[in-house]
């Protein structure tokens, strides 16, 4: 706990002793690139000071470990993590990171601000801290309906909050580039607040408009022209790992001596498997250091980088005053962790937590009203191609095919055979009974269906299959569970993962929702799909704010124009 300002005063000067002291280690010194014999004085939560000669109540002899500040993630969907706050803690704070930066809008997407204060609340007294970032778009766009709307007047109420930063990603970028009044109001409300970007493939003019009208950083670069570009226009640029886009080793390229001040690192939206398996924030740390950064260069982008962009002058570095988030490292060039400390305390040792959990808080109501028996899967035939969405491997970009569609009796039809697969949006919030149809290649199942209400950023179900009946069954379970993912077999269920929290979460411990998603995606292989996570593949193939082609209830969205687009008029594809 924080203690008097003047006992700590007290302690930086050696008038009296702290609670803890590091002593024998070396500190790692983000600020100035070096590494320095020195012990660190611990004080409640707070660093009181850094060198030698002090004494404490507590002293931890480190025989010449290191002591790195605790990692940074600058932008994570925590819900993506499919577990509430306090599981999703569990995962990463073992391995270092002890502060993140949320946007919860998929949450918000279902729930509104009632979603937004249940993520504040759940996330409430962890040794992590969350902080958030109000979430701008909410719906993402009007090309898709989501379970709520939030304008400026409502996202203002959430500035009070000490754990509010400010406005995250601004995703309808044409709708910022082109004045959207709208989008202004929010842009504005959050005035001299920190304001996020997100402006997949925007370069030139209209990338000085984007920054013109307020974003200073983007997660969305794929490519080192992209990042550097971003940076000489001024923004900072968020390198991402996230399961479904893995774009860090892309991006390495962009990264020198004179632009690792203005990187930072974060995983976006990272499920079950590859938290507790790779890590988060660490691994990506572990890869630059492979990949030929420095140590010490590597972990500034995880710490003092995000700290600065964010204005957290409270952490991101080991020095007075500094809230004492650290982490103990055997090795510094594998990133050993022996333990991490959280506000002054020891909060894991060897990869395993040692806090209490808080108190569970009670999540929203479930979102869900669906009539199956309105449900309609038949897309009627008309001549010509049609437009199918392809899915790219560990990208949440897809492109947009034109193709001959498989007609029968005189509806389109999956053909596995050919790499055409049915895809379907059934809203799910306000009962309007909207089913977006279309194609989708690239998921590779051979028969069944996987559906679910992961579905970014509407999170109504999507579902893709190979024959009606399968994707009857996946879509009915859902339903029937009120929220989650599913694999089937004609009507067979193959397996399920619940997902009672908003459709999003699970409320078992992340090992529990990781065996379940395992199972799903043992399953979906054996339907022959060759794909990481297909369920990731298809959730973002519902993101109507990323090119190139996509879908929602309301059918399918050309995001190149930001326009709905029939599925039928395509260019005649190419000969041969």
């Amino acid at each position: 706990m924080d203690k008097p300002h003047a006992e700590l005063l007290a302690v930086a000067r050696g008038d009296r002793p702290a609670d803890i002291l590091l002593r024998g280690g070396r500190v790692v010194d983000v600020f100035s690139g070096t590494i320095n014999h020195e012990d660190v004085a611990i004080h409640g939560t707070r660093i009181a000071g850094v060198g030698h000669g002090y004494d404490a109540d507590h002293i931890v002899d480190l025989d010449g470990a290191y002591i790195a500040p605790g990692l940074i993630d600058a932008h994570v969907h925590v819900e993506s993590s499919m577990v509430t706050p306090p599981e999703f803690a569990r995962a990463v704070v073992p391995r270092g990171t002890t502060t993140v930066v949320s946007d919860p809008h998929e949450i918000a997407n279902v729930h509104g601000l009632t979603g937004i204060h249940y993520m504040l609340d759940a996330s409430d007294g962890l040794p992590l801290t969350i902080f958030v970032m109000a979430s701008s778009c909410v719906p993402a766009t009007h090309m898709g309906t989501a379970g709520a709307d939030l304008d400026a007047a409502a996202l203002q109420t959430l500035l009070g909050h000490p754990r509010v930063r400010g406005l995250a990603e601004v995703m309808n970028f044409p709708g910022a580039i082109g004045g959207d009044e709208a989008v202004r109001a929010k842009i504005d409300a959050f005035s001299g607040r920190i304001i996020d970007g997100h402006a997949p493939g925007v370069t030139g003019r209209q990338l000085n408009a984007y920054v013109v009208a307020g974003p200073t950083s983007d997660h969305e670069c794929v490519s080192p022209e992209e990042a550097l570009e971003r940076i000489r226009r001024g923004m900072w640029v968020f390198f991402r790992e996230a399961t479904n886009a893995q774009n860090l080793n892309a991006l390495i390229p962009a990264l020198s001596n004179d632009t690792r001040r203005r990187i930072c690192l974060c995983t976006d939206d990272r499920q079950p498997s590859d938290l507790l398996r790779a890590g988060g924030i660490d691994a990506m740390v572990r890869r630059l250091i492979e990949a030929g950064t420095q140590p010490i260069h590597a972990l500034q982008l995880a710490t003092l980088n995000p700290a600065e962009y964010f204005r957290l002058t409270d952490r991101g570095g080991v020095a007075p005053g500094r809230r004492a988030d650290l982490m103990i490292l055997d090795d510094l060039e594998t990133l050993q962790i022996r333990e991490v400390y959280a506000g002054g305390a020891c909060v894991a040792r060897d990869g395993l937590p040692l806090w209490t959990p808080p108190p569970t808080v009670s999540p929203p109501p479930p979102s869900m009203s669906v009539d199956l028996k309105e449900l309609s899967l038949v897309i009627p035939a008309r001549e010509g191609p049609a437009r199918v969405i392809r899915t790219i491997p560990d990208q949440i970009r897809t492109e947009a095919e034109s193709t001959m569609p498989t007609i029968r009796d005189g509806s389109v039809v999956a053909d596995p055979g050919r790499d055409l697969l049915k895809i379907v949006v059934v809203e799910r919030h306000r009962g309007t009974g909207n089913v977006g149809h279309g194609l989708v290649s690239g998921v590779g199942l051979e028969r069944g269906a996987i559906a679910g209400t992961v579905a970014h950023d509407h999170h109504n179900i999507i579902a893709i299959g190979a024959d009606d009946v399968s994707l009857k069954a996946a879509i009915a379970r859902v339903v029937e569970l009120k929220g989650g993912l599913v694999a089937t077999d004609g009507k067979d269920i193959l397996a399920e993962m619940p997902l009672p929290v908003g459709g999003l979460m699970s409320s078992e411990p992340i090992e529990s929702a990781e065996a379940q998603l395992t199972a799903l995606l043992q399953a979906t292989a054996r339907l022959g799909s060759p794909l990481h996570d297909p369920f990731m593949t298809m959730a973002f193939t519902g993101l109507e704010v990323i090119p190139a082609l996509k879908i929602t209830d309301r059918g399918l969205v050309n995001v190149d124009d930001f326009t709905l687009v029939e599925m039928w008029g395509a260019e005649e594809p190419a000969a041969g």
